[in-house]
């Protein structure tokens, strides 16, 4: 009743609104200097809690016991609205709507051959640098292996040339279990790529993937970040991007279930909704 008699003497021609305030504005701003005085010094927090606490001061005494409005004059004007179309023009979502993309995504196979195709390529490029730099092949299998062979950090080079056993079996199981693992995400991002996926793909994720490992390498394997030739080692990214999509490209796009209805995603029998005609037969 005391809302109701506040706008009481109101005219005809306004409206009442809730008043602006500062107050939200106020609250916020504490809130993160409260935050930020977690990190910083005590002075910040204890300014952050000042300002929270006026602000929830403030607001509350805007809103109760009741809430404080604005009038706003209203200027009636009649809208005419006026058009030359005799229907109404509705979008028409197709198969290649961008809504619904990616309307196909290659399989698990898929992804699994393109990674063993782009490792062989990988490895090929790999093999040759150790070759044409060290005239030994065994130079960047050991150099892979020392990232989880304690000690091999300080191998030289006349230890990293030869051949040895262990390295050679933790090598090959860290190339073959990531290419097979980057197989799969690249047939997955396959689809994002829409024209010329394999050029796109073959070219965008190696640079990407270059990038991130530069900045975490020295982590991940000091051995390798002090004898790596980034050269090589993005000319065997994009060889296996390339090699990959082409495999992967080879195999056919199985269709994604976006288009049925939800209940028919979840498992629930809907004949009605699968459209397999049996709506409406009567049979029990």
């Amino acid at each position: 009743m005391a809302v109701e008699d506040h706008h009481a003497d109101s005219a005809e021609n306004t409206i009442a609104l809730p008043a602006p305030t500062a107050w939200p504005f106020v609250l916020a701003f504490g809130l993160t200097l409260l935050a930020a005085g977690l990190v910083t010094t005590l002075a910040i927090g204890v300014l952050g809690a000042v300002l929270t606490l006026a602000a929830a001061i403030g607001w509350f005494r805007e809103v109760l016991p009741h809430e404080r409005h604005e009038l706003v004059r209203l200027e009636p004007y009649a809208m005419q609205v006026e058009t030359a179309r005799t229907s109404v023009t509705r979008i028409e979502v197709t198969l290649s709507h961008r809504a619904r993309l990616p309307v196909e995504t290659p399989s698990i196979r898929a992804g699994i051959d393109g990674g063993i195709a782009g490792g062989v390529a990988m490895t090929g490029l790999a093999l040759l640098f150790g070759l044409i730099g060290y005239h030994s092949i065994w130079y960047p299998i050991n150099l892979l292996a020392g990232a989880a062979i304690p000690g091999w950090a300080n191998y030289t080079t006349a230890q990293l040339v030869v051949f040895h056993m262990d390295g050679f079996l933790i090598a090959s199981v860290i190339h073959v279990i990531t290419c097979l693992l980057v197989g799969l995400l690249y047939g997955a991002m396959l689809p994002m790529f829409p024209r010329r996926p394999i050029l796109m793909g073959g070219f965008i994720a190696p640079f990407l993937w270059t990038g991130l490992l530069y900045s975490s390498i020295n982590i991940v394997n000091p051995l390798l970040n002090q004898r790596i030739a980034w050269g090589w080692f993005v000319a065997s990214q994009v060889a296996f991007g390339l090699v990959a999509g082409f495999f992967v490209n080879l195999h056919t796009n199985i269709r994604t279930r976006q288009y049925l209805p939800f209940a028919a995603r979840v498992g629930l029998e809907m004949p009605e909704l699968m459209g397999d005609g049996k709506q409406g037969s009567g049979k029990e």
